[in-house]
């Protein structure tokens, strides 16, 4: 199993920590020190479109006028921080952020 977030991120390390203690493999990739490859973007936002960009944070209403009016690749790509986190890849399946239907789906009961 796969996290990639921001080592800062505390939902990251919430989601890391349920997942570790449940007896999960988790690697954890932090996307800021560690960009993502042009495929591992394109196919995340296949999966998950404009929804992978965080448009709450502090960093997207930082970016320029340019880059909002841009693609979500785009936007990542400048900025890593603004990719909503975290993404999880458990085998084939992808799942975004730390919400009760996501712990559902990869926590024991």
């Amino acid at each position: 199993m796969m996290i990639y977030g921001l080592n800062t991120c505390t939902v990251c390390q919430r989601a890391r920590k349920a997942l570790e203690a449940d007896g999960k493999d988790v690697n954890f990739r932090d996307v800021r020190a560690d960009p993502l490859s042009e495929t591992e973007l394109a196919e995340l936002i296949a999966e998950f479109g404009d929804r992978l960009v965080d448009r709450k944070s502090n960093d997207y209403r930082g970016l320029n006028d340019w880059l909002k009016n841009s693609e979500a690749e785009a936007q990542i790509s400048a900025q890593p921080k603004v990719m909503a986190r975290p993404v999880i890849r458990d085998r084939d399946l992808l799942y975004l952020g730390w919400d009760e239907a996501v712990q559902r789906a990869l926590l024991s009961a």
